[in-house]
């Protein structure tokens, strides 16, 4: 994850700050949110409470190229991260920080060339030599593709990309990390083991082939840029089956970087990753207990010291309640100093060599990735399997059996399924027991973006975006264009429409189209489903929408599976729409109910809007149903708005949510036969439910 990755290798340790005692890791948190200005206060506090590095978390508009006054950034600036839109806002982000010594993570992937280009144009004002900088870009499209859906471009150009920052990286920039091959978004859609295996390492074949097929390198430049690699993955709550899946991903890799690209050299084909533990198993039910979650997923990736994280980023105990605030951020850092400094871990070898269970399992896991690996390898390669679906319908079909062990008792989350009577936590009580971001916040961003524009030299923004545009079309390295776009006051959403132009923008398939094992508990849903068909003399109709820029697909996709297999009607056209083409698509099936899934923070003004295109177009006898990450205060902001329920992580048995959606529809039935006996003065009806995606 940073360039001060050793590697994890067996029978190789990492460097040692003392004679007989292992360095430790670098300790970070994922930080970013309203502001650039207010990010930097909190970077450089937690920088003073003992952080060795940075990781930059992007707003969705940054990450997905678009400037703030951006019709589908409304509601989305700042939310779950901090939006930058030019060379202004990545000074005041990196103010008082010498990017010359400073390592920093950057999660971002479509649009990754341009942050870089932002980062490495800030540095050079700093006076800091490029070949100073280290730390890395995430970069890896296919897993956007599969998972977390901040893609832009489709895949050859996303492709052509990544290639760019990697060549450029290498040349200008040796000490960083031009891409993260990222299974954590894999291992938080659903993956099993075998899978964020085989997947990630699937993707660092088709970035490397990529690189190759080019004929831009000769083979000691290929050598240095295998070398570059990193890997970001997921630990989740089986310890043993994660600890031994690092130890599987360290030993796969050198076979692949040996066997496959004959790379010789120890130090380049060293399994170098940094970690962020599991926020899929993180519960809103007795969130205290996450405390215990995270520091048990953190061992599994530090115990083992031939396959050690050089890089830990740990969530909050509280994230699957909303974005935690500082104080939240500090305690997840005191457990990595607790474990690196008050423990005598970095003090021993790795005490699993040896252990025949620990073996066994590896040798399982390793066999099980390397059939997968093949048959990706058969159908052409990672990019085939996302353009046919087949990695994406593995990853639902995945998720969905989670869900169902979940729901059935069978997979145990205490708290949740078993064990959930409770005391009240103090830890939640009153105001300000999470942070939360100022509607505010995307009025100034507005304010502040069309300033820049009517500032800067105009005609000099105008020949960068030229030349970008000339060098994407000439198939040349897009980077130095991008840094002098950078300089000359270029906003994000310029950089991402002049490539959208060229390269076109990517719509990826819904994944719904899965066949599920329906369970025995779904009988007395699908006879409630049949009685409501009768009632309406049709099949109910559901439509369900990702408003706003939140690719986090799973809950709506897990919904659409659900309400699918209990006989509704369902249409889920993916993420990315807009308010108005919801409602259109609401007015086209002639729907009985819509469903949004939002997990961004936007939820309260893009429901808002979409209720008030309901009420302009008469559509407003459709109830809303609301799901995903809502504190308690605006879960009654959205009530009093129209929508009748909202459904959070808390509530995990989909059936509850398809008995719910049923009694919408009867209650929205009721409504509509009392308004016409009586009409009523300014009515607002109520609607139903929802359900919460799950945390990634």
């Amino acid at each position: 994850m940073d360039s001060d990755m050793t590697g994890a290798k067996a029978g190789q340790a990492p460097h040692s700050s003392a004679p007989g005692r292992d360095k430790p890791w670098i300790f970070r948190t994922y930080a970013g949110h309203s502001t650039a200005a207010e990010s930097n206060k909190l970077y450089r506090s937690n920088l003073a409470k003992g952080q060795t590095g940075l990781s930059v978390a992007f707003d969705l508009p940054t990450q997905t190229g678009y400037d703030p006054d951006h019709e589908l950034a409304r509601g989305e600036v700042g939310k779950v991260g901090v939006p930058i839109s030019h060379i202004g806002d990545m000074r005041a982000l990196f103010a008082d920080i010498p990017l010359a010594t400073m390592n920093t993570s950057m999660t971002i992937n479509a649009t990754a060339a341009w942050l870089l280009a932002l980062y490495i144009a800030v540095a050079d004002e700093q006076g800091a030599p490029r070949t100073a900088l280290t730390g890395t870009t995430q970069n890896d499209i296919i897993k956007e593709y599969l998972s977390r859906g901040t893609y832009v471009f489709p895949p050859a150009p996303s492709m052509r990309l990544i290639k760019d920052v990697a060549l450029f990286t290498t040349r200008e920039l040796p000490k960083w990390n031009p891409m993260n091959v990222c299974s954590y978004h894999l291992q938080e859609a659903g993956a099993t083991p075998v899978q964020e295996l085989s997947y990630a390492l699937a993707t660092a074949i088709a970035v490397l082939d990529t690189v190759k097929a080019s004929g831009e390198v000769d083979e000691a430049t290929f050598g240095e840029v295998v070398g570059r690699i990193s890997f970001f993955v997921n630990a989740g709550l089986r310890f043993i089956t994660e600890m031994c899946k690092m130890r599987a991903f360290a030993e796969l890799w050198d076979e692949i970087c040996t066997e496959r690209y004959g790379i010789t050299n120890p130090k380049q084909k060293l399994f170098r990753y940094g970690v962020q533990v599991n926020s899929l198993g993180l519960t809103e039910p007795q969130p205290e207990n996450n405390v215990y979650r995270i520091l048990i997923e953190m061992l599994a990736v530090v115990l083992s010291k031939n396959a050690r994280a050089r890089a830990v980023q740990l969530p909050a105990w509280n994230e699957a309640l909303g974005l935690p605030r500082a104080w939240d951020q500090q305690w997840s850092i005191r457990m990595q100093q607790i474990v690196a400094y008050e423990t005598d871990l970095l003090d021993y070898g790795d005490i699993f060599d040896g252990s025949a269970e620990v073996t066994r399992k590896v040798e399982e896991l390793k066999a099980a990735a390397r059939a997968e690996l093949a048959r990706i390898d058969a159908m052409g390669g990672a990019i085939v399997a996302v353009e046919n679906g087949t990695m994406k319908r593995a990853l639902v079909e995945s998720n969905a059996e989670r869900l169902t062990a979940i729901e059935a008792g069978t997979l145990t989350v205490v708290g949740v399924n078993r064990w959930t009577e409770t005391e009240p936590s103090p830890l939640t009580a009153g105001e300000g027991a999470i942070l939360t971001v100022p509607e505010t916040v995307e009025m100034e961003a507005v304010a502040r973006i069309k300033e820049w524009r009517s500032k800067r030299d105009q005609a000099a923004a105008d020949t960068a975006l030229a030349e970008l545009a000339a060098a994407a079309r000439e198939g040349r390295n897009v980077m130095e264009p991008s840094i002098a776009c950078a300089k000359a006051g270029v906003t994000t959403g310029e950089w991402g429409e002049t490539l959208r132009d060229i390269f076109g923008q990517y719509r990826a398939p819904t994944g719904v189209t899965v066949e599920t094992k329906s369970p025995e508990m779904e009988r007395e849903v699908r006879l409630l489903v049949a009685d409501l068909a009768a009632r309406i003399g049709e099949t109910p109709r559901l439509v369900v929408g990702k408003p706003g820029l939140d690719g986090h697909s799973n809950g709506a996709e897990q919904v659409a599976l659900r309400a699918r297999d209990v006989g509704m009607d369902v249409t889920y056209d993916g993420i990315r729409q807009t308010p108005g083409e919801i409602v259109a698509k609401a007015r086209e099936t002639n729907a009985h109910v819509i469903g949004l899934s939002i997990l961004s923070g936007s939820h309260v003004p893009l429901v808002r809007e979409v209720k008030a295109r309901l009420r302009l177009e008469g559509l407003d006898h459709i109830p809303v149903v609301v799901g995903g990450i809502v504190p308690p205060e605006d879960e009654l902001v959205l009530k009093n708005i129209g929508v009748a329920a909202v459904y959070t992580p808390k509530d995990y048995e989909l059936d509850q949510v398809m008995k719910g959606i049923v009694q919408v529809v009867h209650r929205s039935i009721d409504n509509h036969r009392a308004a016409a006996a009586e009409p009523p003065a300014g009515e607002r009806r109520p609607g139903g439910a929802g359900r919460a995606a799950s945390r990634g």
